[in-house]
């Protein structure tokens, strides 16, 4: 036995702390049991072949470490790691109107009157009742109380009565006259939109360019708007006096119900006094009840438009258009030079050929005379329509600086209307010629017309150059409506019967097929012509006067004089002569040529 004392083996069990006495050797538990205190792994013996379970790697791994630039990121630039939430979304404010529309937009209006709201009900009382028949003279009827309704409503708005409001007013009222003069249609539809266009200026009283194109069609905006107007108007007027209202509604129906029960016994009771009433008043059924509805809300919403329009009308005026960008002058000044040579060389090739005889010309092309004369006319139309647009343009672009440049503009355009107005005297000299080589026509006359209101826009331009340009959009509409009026009181359709009558005593040639589908208009030139030739150009203006059956507020002028013609004079149709004279053929006759 030694005295030193001895070390514990590496291969003993390690001891486990307890409350008891370790034991020497593990026992088999007959049940398991929770632990009382976590065991500590057993140490893996040197050879590896010890009790415990499988070795495991127990060494501690290394922190990972950041660079020195992550770090600096890290700490100037936290947000990026760890980003603040998002502040809340403020609420969307709704996008306002643009800024054109704020301009132009009128004040509130005045409340509508009484008076206003009476006759634009009378309006529409006259509209259901008149204008279902056709138009004449009841469209001048009914324009007259819309007209007063309009009155009213403006003098409540406090405005006042201006020259050029007056200029448009009786404009458009003498334009409602050609309806019951002419009975051709499309002058007619001319006049008709004309005078709303007229209309819609008066109410308006715009000056500028965008205010004289676009009141023109303003009234179309307040359709809507005037029918909530009056409503809202007269609300309020009926809360405030509605002891008022039933007296008046109880004599209206009285005065109504004693015209209706007096009138029709002294109608049953003489028949001389039935018939006058018969002719005054319109013969209206059941079967028109829609259509007469609609008339009566056509009549009531436009006169409230027209009213509502009258009170607080749109701004236009406000409207800003804004000039290009000012060029150089010869940036700006050499197209146009350029287009005045070629203006002036094109002007002398036709000097040439007044002064030199058309014969030479025509053997020269290899062309007729007719075909000389309607080659050229439409696009020396075309040519003075493109003027205008050159001009509006250049105007917008032209240099502004000085005294120097307004007299380089004025020289270099005024040059330009000059020679335009000699291409417009060509172009009516070719359908001059044209008119004689094959008759006058409803389109020829109406190119006519253009081109001649064309080249009095010209002057117009020419005129606004020297004196200035401030009255000129108001100018030329008024000369657009002048035009249209003319048109109608020269009675288009008559112009061309009284030609083409006049042409056949020249040359023998006529197109009866052409006249049947002229108007009534063109029966007095008719009624010269010798017979058979005069029966077989009015049968088919007959057949329809005799199918028609107009009241006398629907009936033209034109109607009630070609009616006394034919009845004066019956037609003595043959219809074989009639046959040999192209009255039936479907066949191109003389005047068909474009």
């Amino acid at each position: 036995m030694s005295d030193t004392p001895s070390r514990p083996s590496k291969q003993s069990a390690p001891s486990t702390p307890s409350n008891s006495s370790t034991p020497s050797a593990p026992s088999a538990p007959s049940a398991p049991s929770a632990p009382s205190a976590p065991s500590t792994p057993p140490e893996q013996s040197d050879g590896g072949n010890g009790p415990g379970p499988a070795p495991q790697d127990t060494a501690p791994q290394p922190p990972a470490t950041m660079s020195y630039r992550e770090q600096h990121s890290r700490a100037t630039q936290p947000q990026r790691h760890h980003p603040w939430p998002p502040p809340p979304a403020a609420p969307r404010q709704p996008a306002g109107p643009p800024k054109w529309l704020t301009d132009v937009r009128p004040e509130p209006p005045a409340r509508i009157r009484p008076a206003t709201f009476v006759a634009a009900l009378a309006t529409a009382l006259l509209s259901a009742l008149l204008l279902g028949d056709g138009l004449g003279l009841n469209l001048l009827v009914v324009a007259v109380p819309a007209a007063v309704a309009a009155y009213f409503a403006a003098q409540a708005a406090g405005r006042r009565l201006r020259p050029w409001t007056l200029v448009w007013a009786v404009g458009g009222l003498a334009l409602l006259a050609i309806p019951a003069l002419r009975d051709a249609g499309w002058p007619t539809f001319l006049a008709c939109i004309s005078a709303l266009a007229l209309g819609s200026l008066a109410l308006h009283g715009n000056r500028t360019w965008a205010g004289v194109l676009a009141g023109s069609l303003g009234i179309c905006g307040s359709l809507g708007s005037g029918t909530a107007w009056a409503w809202h108007g007269l609300r309020e007027r009926a809360e405030v006096s509605r002891g008022r209202w039933a007296p008046m509604v109880r004599t209206t129906l009285v005065a109504v119900v004693l015209l209706i029960v007096f009138g029709a016994l002294f109608a049953s009771a003489d028949a001389a006094f039935a018939d006058l009433l018969g002719g005054l008043s319109p013969d209206v059924s059941v079967a028109d009840g829609p259509w007469r509805t609609f008339l009566f809300a056509v009549g009531l919403l436009g006169t409230l438009a027209a009213a509502r329009t009258a009170a607080a009308p749109m701004r236009w005026d406000r409207l800003e258009i804004r000039p290009g960008r000012a060029r150089g002058r010869a940036e700006w000044a050499l197209p146009l030079v350029v287009l005045n040579l070629l203006f002036a060389a094109f002007i002398a090739v036709q000097l040439a050929v007044l002064f030199g005889g058309y014969d030479k010309v025509l053997r020269e092309t290899g062309l007729s005379y007719a075909e000389y004369a309607r080659q050229g006319f439409w696009q020396l139309l075309w040519a003075t329509l493109l003027v205008l647009l050159v001009i509006a343009l250049a105007l917008r672009f032209a240099p502004r600086g000085g005294d120097r440049d307004r007299t380089l503009v004025r020289s270099v355009l005024g040059t330009l209307c000059v020679l335009t107005l000699v291409v417009v005297a060509s172009a009516l000299r070719r359908m001059d010629l044209y008119v004689d080589a094959y008759g006058l026509t409803r389109l020829r006359i109406s190119v006519a017309a253009v081109e001649l209101w064309l080249g009095l826009v010209i002057v117009l331009i020419m005129a606004a150059g020297v004196l200035g340009s401030r009255w000129l959009p108001r100018a030329v509409a008024a000369s657009a409506a002048a035009a249209v009026l003319a048109f109608g009181l020269i009675s288009p359709d008559g112009l061309v019967a009284q030609q083409n009558v006049a042409r056949y005593g020249d040359t023998g040639k006529l197109d009866v097929h052409y006249f049947q589908d002229l108007s009534a208009d063109a029966v007095p030139a008719l009624d010269t012509l010798p017979e058979p030739q005069r029966s077989c150009a009015l049968v088919g203006i007959a057949g329809r006067l005799e199918d028609r059956n107009e009241p006398w507020y629907a009936t033209s002028l034109g109607v009630a004089r070609a009616r006394e013609i034919l009845e004066d004079r019956p037609l003595k149709v043959v219809e074989s002569e009639c046959r040999k004279l192209g009255t039936y053929g479907d066949q191109r006759g003389f005047y068909d040529e474009y």
